[in-house]
């Protein structure tokens, strides 16, 4: 988590090019945890509350907007927590959703769909939280958390209420 290449990653990047799996040790770990994190918490969030594979809610102009936002979000946070984002971020990730199939949708959304407890917390909670410890404002992800927290707290077995 500090950047230092180790004998242990390297043990493991072998391993996986030995069983043709594409793995690369990243120059600043945190900044590659954030871009993942930039890509996938708008996608689960968006697809969650939407209920729309990303086909349909990059292609509409409110909910792209939905996203563009949700990224920010995140950016401004990664940035007060002194994560080196890059400037482009948003394009970045605005780009790989434009690549995605249109017909995909995350592991949250689909376990909000079906009822099944989520990442909610690990994904949308944690920006809310990290936003609340660097005194960044996010208020979608505040907004998406708490609209689908009945769903997961149902799923969890917390509280009962008719599907």
């Amino acid at each position: 988590m500090d950047n230092r290449r180790s004998e242990r990653v390297e043990r493991l990047q072998k391993a996986f090019m030995q069983a043709r799996v594409k793995a690369e040790i990243p120059p600043d770990i945190q900044v590659a945890l954030w871009m993942k994190f930039l890509f996938v918490t708008p996608l689960s969030g968006v697809g969650a509350v939407t209920r729309a594979p990303v086909g349909v809610w990059r292609n509409l102009q409110e909910t792209r907007e939905t996203a563009q936002q949700a990224v920010q979000e995140i950016i401004a946070v990664g940035r007060a927590r002194n994560i080196g984002l890059p400037e482009d971020a948003m394009s970045m990730v605005m780009t790989m959703f434009d690549g995605l199939r249109p017909e995909v949708t995350s592991s949250m959304q689909r376990d909000v769909m079906e009822g099944r407890p989520s990442e909610l917390d690990a994904l949308i909670g944690v920006v809310v939280r990290f936003g609340r410890e660097a005194d960044v404002g996010t208020p979608l992800h505040a907004f998406t958390y708490s609209i689908l927290l009945p769903m997961e707290l149902r799923a969890r077995g917390k509280v009962e209420f008719p599907a």
